[in-house]
Formats: structure tokens, sequence, C-alpha cells
């Protein structure tokens, strides 16, 4: 190797050796030679080591490297793949940074991991070594960028609503009761989207357990959110129907019903089910009416447009006979009302929604056109069951996310995976302990129904009787 460089060398230099072969034998032979050609080929290989070593640096510092996006509270998992990232020439590895957003870095299986703590756009240091290097050569350093972003619950303000205002109610609301041989339990909570804004709750509900009649009547409301006093709409549309039955089930005027009731348990035929159909038709379709009358003559007293108390409305009679369960049910709006059967193998839906090209949107309670339409009669239900699980009202704050379309409604498999939810199955781990019924069961319900849902951020009422 040395003659040839020494040849190629004065080649280059235009020096002819071709006559003076002999002379050039020697010339290579001499170890002074030798030695000086042998430190000229060193030091060319120290040179282009270098210039390989730099140049490897410069592409892993102006190498782009994207490690995805974390969020505060969410579980996190990035592994780094140093095959794709073209860093298989690593000898050492380490990050330095980690610790200060609540994750970690497992260098056996190159993972990133663990539930940030802290938002922002951070800055990582990558330290390492590079095969060849001696391993007293300090580590080298990249910066690698890392965006956690902040717990999207923590955007929304939580501002409480002005309780000088007209019609002020508590934000959150909840309550559990003894019906007869049933229990209730119930909670309305304001949505995330009036909370940042310090609105009202427009959700609402009432209930009443009748002793003398042995009836309960269960009514949920959701006000209009464009509807600006809709709050009032809704708290009227419960009341009212819960006075109209007060007033109105007394066991005079129910007997009539009773002992249809009971001949139709022992001998059913189309009379009886026209007679009962009939009776729930008059009689839930008069507490309606009276309840849009009354809030229609408030809103005439107030001189106030009536559209701005707007309100859905759903409600729901319920009694134990010895042949069974009866249930009676009205809706008007895009509140479902469901009855699941002992088993919880079938689902029972107690009224239609007014909702997608069907209902031709929402209809409320306030609306004079819903008494007088063709489809009035389709607004209620009745049911004789032996038992039932689970008899559920709802506003859309529950329906959406948990239902997501109305088809979900008629699958009760949607029903099973709402009462694994609420039995804690949830990301929150929060369990509304329905098969035993705590003194507290009631403020389970209303820290289960704060529950995130992206973009689902209305006001929030279910009520369970069980």
């Amino acid at each position: 190797m040395e003659k040839s460089f020494i040849r190629e060398l004065f080649h280059a230099q235009q020096i002819d050796i071709s006559n003076r072969e002999q002379l050039f034998e020697a010339f290579v032979q001499e170890e002074e030679n030798l030695h000086r050609v042998k430190q000229i080929l060193k030091n060319q290989q120290f040179l282009m080591d270098t210039w390989q070593l730099k140049s490897r640096l410069a592409d892993i510092q102006q190498q782009t490297v994207v490690i995805p996006n974390a969020t505060v509270g969410k579980v996190y998992e990035a592994r780094l793949d140093f095959q794709q990232l073209n860093w298989t020439d690593f000898a050492a590895f380490s990050i330095t940074g980690l610790e200060a957003v609540g994750l970690q870095f497992d260098s056996t299986t190159s993972v990133i991991s663990g539930t940030p703590t802290q938002n922002g756009d951070w800055r990582l240091k990558f330290s390492y070594r590079l095969q060849g290097e001696p391993e007293e050569t300090a580590l080298h350093e990249k910066l690698v960028a890392l965006i956690v972003n902040p717990d999207p619950r923590s955007l929304w303000k939580n501002i409480s609503s002005d309780n000088t205002a007209p019609f002020w109610r508590e934000d959150n609301a909840s309550a559990s009761a003894v019906l007869g041989d049933k229990r209730l339990v119930v909670a309305s909570r304001r949505g995330r989207s009036h909370a940042n804004t310090g609105g009202f709750r427009d959700d609402d509900f009432a209930f009443r357990y009748f002793p003398d009649t042995g009836w309960t009547v269960l009514a949920v409301s959701d006000g209009a959110g464009s509807a600006p006093l809709a709050r009032e709409g809704a708290r009227m549309a419960c009341a009212h129907i819960v006075e109209y039955f007060e007033q109105h089930f007394t066991n005079a005027a129910l007997a009539p019903f009773d002992a249809v009731l009971a001949e139709h348990a022992a001998n059913p035929s189309e009379t009886t089910e026209k007679q009962l159909t009939r009776f729930v038709y008059e009689q839930l379709g008069k507490a309606a009416f009276t309840t849009h009358k009354k809030i229609a003559e408030f809103a005439h007293n107030q001189q106030v447009p009536v559209k701005d108390f707007h309100a859905t409305l759903i409600f729901a009679l319920l009694k134990k006979y010895p042949c069974g369960y009866v249930i009676m049910s009205f809706g008007v709006g895009d509140c479902p009302i469901g009855l699941l059967n002992k088993d919880l193998s079938a689902i029972t839906l107690m009224n239609r929604l007014d909702v997608g090209a069907f209902g031709g949107g929402t209809r409320f309670i306030t609306m004079p056109e819903i008494f007088k339409s063709d489809t009035f009669a389709t607004r209620f239900g009745f049911k004789l069951v032996p038992d039932f699980s689970y008899l559920m009202l709802m506003t859309d704050g529950i329906y959406d996310p948990k239902f997501e379309v109305e088809a979900n409604l008629e699958k009760v498999s949607a029903w099973k995976a709402l009462l694994a939810d609420l039995g804690g199955e949830n990301k929150e781990n929060a369990i509304v302990e329905l098969d035993t019924y705590p003194p507290a069961v009631a403020q389970q319900l209303s820290g289960w129904m704060d529950f995130w849902s992206p973009g689902n951020h209305d006001d929030r009422t279910l009520m369970i009787i069980s």
C-alpha cells in the first residue's frame, strides 16, 4: 500500500520515475519513508472518520423527530422505532425531561409511557453516543418537542348562575325515594356549555308517589336552549303534570279503569284493550293539554311570548296491581322513556321521539299544533307487565352521548352498556350503586353524570326506577 501511495503521489505531482525504477524501489524500502507514508495514511483515515462522524451527527441534529401529542390525564404510550429513525448505530441512549411531564422511558422496549400531569410545549433532551466512539466520550444531545395538550375539561369554566335572576334554580339537583316496592333515583346537572358562561340549568324533573292510590307520576323536561325562560318552562311542565294527577287520579276517578284492567287481565279482549287505550289517551292527553294551557296562560300574564318557555316533556305513571305493573306514558320532544324487562332481555320504548325526518324536528309542550296533529295519538304508551328491572326517563344530554343515534334505543345491548357504565365501567370509575341504593345514591348519580363526552355538553337529566 505504501509503494502504491508513493507512486500515485509522484504521478499526481508529475514526477517521472519511468527510467529510475531501481532507485524508486530502494526509495520506498527506506524505513523513514515507510513510516511517513503510514502516518499520512493514518491521518487520512482519521480525517475521513472524523468527517463521517461529524456528518452523521449533523444528520441526526437536522433530522425531524415527531413524538405523538399527549393529553393531561389520558394514558399515553409512544414507541421510538430506532430502525425507522435509522438510529441502529446508537451505542447509548437516554431521555431527560419526561419526569416533569409525568412520563417515563423504558430503554428495553423503547417506549415512552405514563399519564401526563402537566400540559405545555416541552423540550425533551435525547442523549446518545454512536457506535465506535469511546465510552468516555461525552454524550451528544438533541432536543425533541413533545406537546402535552391540557385536559379538555380544564378549558371549561364553571361559573355559578345568577341566583338573583327570575326563575333561578340550583345548577345541579338530585333526589332518591321509595315508591311502594320500587325505588327511584334522579339527578339533573347543568351542562358545561351553560356552566362555561354562567348560564342556567334548563332541564328539570318532578315525581310524586300517592300512597292513597298506589300510583306514582314521573316527569322530566328539557328546556329549549334558544328559549330565554326555558328553565321555568321545564319546571312548570313537570310541576303541572304532578299537580294534575294529584287532583284527578283519585280512587273514585280510577275505579272504572281498575275494573277494566281486572277484566282485561283475566280475559283480554279487543274491547278491553280499546277501553284501556281510550283511558290513557283521555287522561294523559288532558294532563298534557292542561299543562300546555297553564304555561300559555302564565306567559300571557307575564307579557312574554310563550316560545320563551319552550320545553320538551315526557311523563309516566306507574302502579303495581295484582296482575302486574301498569306503566302509562306520554312524550313531546326528543327525550326517551325506556322500559327494561326483568331479565334484561328486551327493551320497550314507551314514547316516540320528535327527531329526524319522522319527527321533523324537536317539538315542545308549549306548541299548540301538537294537540291538533294527526300523530297526536302516537305520543302515548301503555304496558302491563309482570315485573320490570328498570324504567328510565332521560333528556338528550344523556341520550346523545350514551346512545348516539335513535336506532340504538331499540337495542337492548345499548341499554345494557348504559347499565354497565352506571356500574363503574367508565373512564372516571364512577359507580352508581343501583343494586343496594345507599343513602348517597343520588349524589353518586349526579357525580356519574359529570362524565366527559366530546361535543356533548348539554344539560343532563336521568331518572331511574328499579
